[in-house]
């Protein structure tokens, strides 16, 4: 994946926001410049490649967006998308200002996709990765979808494929400055994308990590 070329998204719901000046548009909240800048100092698993990617435009005021694949050599194991939205006037389904937004997605073994507890395994290594790094968070929800494929034909010598979908959301709590551990939330996420690639779990504090990559200075659009 491409090095990480990042932007700070305030989008307006206005059909002609790309008319106005752009001295009309919100200025960017510093507790969210601060989230961002602590998504961009996260360090990684080397396994890990990740770029930003733009964000939803109407789900929140203000938007950033990471997509990441865990690789091993050419094999992309897994895949997801995180996304980090904010409302400074608090939104009530949330509660809370913050809200991050996930989607991974991997093939599974032919084993593992027999699993009749698959779905509840998935979730729990979404929380689980969460409480592994002592994060505090509220009002998590999502779905765990299962589907599988089939060939035939031309096809028939493919094997049958599993893909587990995970989708979720969750409120990280804020701390000093209204600001949460977007970074540590960041690495969680990442330990999530490494598990349901089957990658062995690591220690928190291993030292064989990588940083995300830096962009050139902040672009408010």
């Amino acid at each position: 994946m491409a090095p990480a070329q990042g932007q700070f998204s305030d989008h307006s719901d206005s059909a002609d926001s790309k008319d106005k000046d752009a001295a009309e548009d919100p200025p960017v909240p510093a507790a969210f410049r601060s989230a961002v800048d602590a998504l961009r100092s996260a360090r990684l698993r080397p396994e890990l490649e990740v770029e930003t990617t733009r964000p939803p435009q109407r789900l929140a005021p203000h938007a950033y967006a990471l997509e990441a694949a865990v690789v091993d050599g050419e094999d992309d194991l897994a895949d997801g998308r995180l996304v980090l939205l904010h409302d400074p006037a608090g939104h009530d389904a949330w509660q809370g200002a913050f809200r991050l937004v996930t989607l991974v997605r991997a093939e599974l073994e032919p084993e593992m996709a027999a699993d009749p507890l698959l779905p509840e395994v998935c979730w729990s290594w979404l929380t689980g990765a969460l409480d592994a790094r002592g994060l505090s968070y509220g009002e998590a929800g999502g779905t765990v979808t299962r589907a599988g494929s089939h060939y035939f034909g031309a096809l028939s010598a493919r094997r049958p494929a599993t893909q587990i979908e995970i989708r979720a959301s969750w409120t990280p709590r804020e701390g000093r400055g209204g600001v949460p551990d977007a970074a540590a939330h960041l690495m969680a996420w990442g330990d999530l994308l490494c598990q349901i690639a089957g990658l062995p779990p690591s220690d928190p504090t291993d030292a064989a990590v990588v940083s995300l990559p830096q962009r050139r200075g902040p672009q408010v659009s």
